[in-house]
């Protein structure tokens, strides 16, 4: 007969334990859609007075002078994203990419269509987005928990392996207003990957940092979307959205462009750019010779 009892447990806690360990893991299921964007758009209203402050802004209104031009930053938006997929958000400055990103966050709320998101997200839409810089990178690691609704007790689990891997040991008291920008984005990029969320967004954060730990993040994204976390990310870098990307949706004044194979869609983007006329920066002022 089978020993199965040992020191301190009981046969049936003994059964109970090889029942967990012999309990196959779970699948991950990549038809399962995490992120459902759904004919969206989002507007803007722009003010036609260019109010220099709030003061100017309050006498405009009470005087009934303000006045608001539409802006549409997106418009109709729709594609899928599903578990373990990874989503590069491409396109020149101002055609939308980071407005769309806010979108999915839910910091932004569509005029038209819907968003549907199963599971949690991790943002990092910015590089300080969400830290007191008064405050250490020990406090602002427990407020961005609390942020992302995770309780103390699994902070404190997760506290050294974010620290460690943002490299801020010797740095871990002190405030984050005496921190670079490179530190901070670390200090972000671990706290968003460390905590095991299922959709992880991120804004041009690996443009930040030296080009070794630009190599370590990707390894890290790497890790997460083997483990089936899903990621969207912005970034201007041709060759880090065909690295760590599978998709792309190129963005232009609002509108798709394309959507697809990510390598495919950065070529056609970046061939395009190509074509663009180079605006001027400065004109040619005349002068006369001095007779």
């Amino acid at each position: 007969m089978e020993n199965r009892t040992r020191i301190g447990m009981s046969a049936d806690a003994v059964e109970k334990r090889q029942s967990i360990v012999d309990k196959p893991e779970k699948k991950i299921d990549k038809n399962q859609i995490m992120v459902d964007v759904n004919d969206v758009s989002v507007m803007f209203n722009l003010s036609k007075n260019h109010e220099e402050g709030v003061k100017e802004y309050f006498i405009n209104r009470i005087k009934g002078r303000v006045g608001y031009d539409e802006f549409w930053a997106l418009r109709n938006i729709s594609f899928q994203v599903k578990k373990g997929d990874s989503l590069a958000l491409i396109g020149r400055n101002g055609s939308g990419k980071s407005t769309l990103l806010k979108t999915v966050a839910g910091i932004i709320t569509p005029a038209r269509g819907k968003i549907q998101v199963n599971g949690s997200i991790a943002p990092l839409i910015e590089i300080s987005g969400g830290f007191d810089r008064m405050l250490s990178a020990r406090e602002n690691v427990f407020l961005a928990g609390t942020m992302h609704g995770h309780t103390r007790k699994y902070m404190k689990k997760k506290f050294d392996e974010i620290i460690e891997f943002a490299e801020l040991e010797k740095f871990v008291d002190v405030p984050l207003k005496n921190y670079s920008s490179g530190m901070i984005s670390r200090l972000g990029f671990a706290i968003a990957t460390c905590v095991n969320a299922d959709i992880v967004i991120a804004d041009e954060v690996l443009a930040v940092g030296d080009a070794r730990f630009r190599l370590k993040c990707e390894k890290r994204i790497n890790e997460i979307l083997s483990g089936g976390t899903t990621f969207l990310l912005v970034s201007h870098s041709a060759s880090t959205v065909k690295k760590i990307c599978k998709k792309a949706l190129w963005l232009e004044k609002g509108k798709v462009m394309a959507y697809g194979n990510a390598v495919e869609i950065t070529d056609q983007y970046t061939n395009y750019v190509k074509k663009l006329p180079t605006r001027k920066t400065f004109s040619a002022v005349k002068t006369r010779e001095p007779r």
